[in-house]
């Protein structure tokens, strides 16, 4: 049984920094996406952050460029999320999620979803 794990949300101040963890149980996730999503109040899941399996490659959407960084071990099927210059308007619940193949930003396609860690940034 595949099981996501996040850990590392919290109460910051704008422009704190706080890293998002999430571990991978239940299988080996070679060629999968992992990635990161977050839901506000009142608001529909948005992709934030991707990691190809194979290469390295990473994608963002633009709200978050230049301030968050995804990053992966593979060793230890975890994938983080480094977000530094925290503003009021990333307050959410994040959700990391993975699937088979290419990433997309699109919710539906992927297989497996965590619990979501909740990361509130007031003013």
């Amino acid at each position: 049984q595949v099981r996501l794990v996040e850990s590392g949300g919290g109460l910051v101040q704008v422009g704190d920094s706080l890293r998002l963890s999430c571990a991978a149980s239940g299988r080996t996730f070679k060629d999968y996406t992992m990635a990161w999503f977050r839901q506000a109040p009142g608001k529909e899941r948005e992709f934030v952050a991707a990691s190809a399996w194979i290469g390295g490659a990473t994608y963002y959407a633009d709200s978050v460029k230049g301030r968050f960084t995804i990053s992966r071990d593979n060793a230890k099927n975890t994938v983080y999320l480094q977000m530094n210059s925290l503003k009021p308007e990333d307050t959410a619940v994040y959700y990391c999620a993975v699937k088979w193949g290419p990433y997309t930003v699109y919710v539906e396609p992927y297989t497996y979803w965590g619990q979501g860690t909740q990361v509130t940034v007031s003013s």
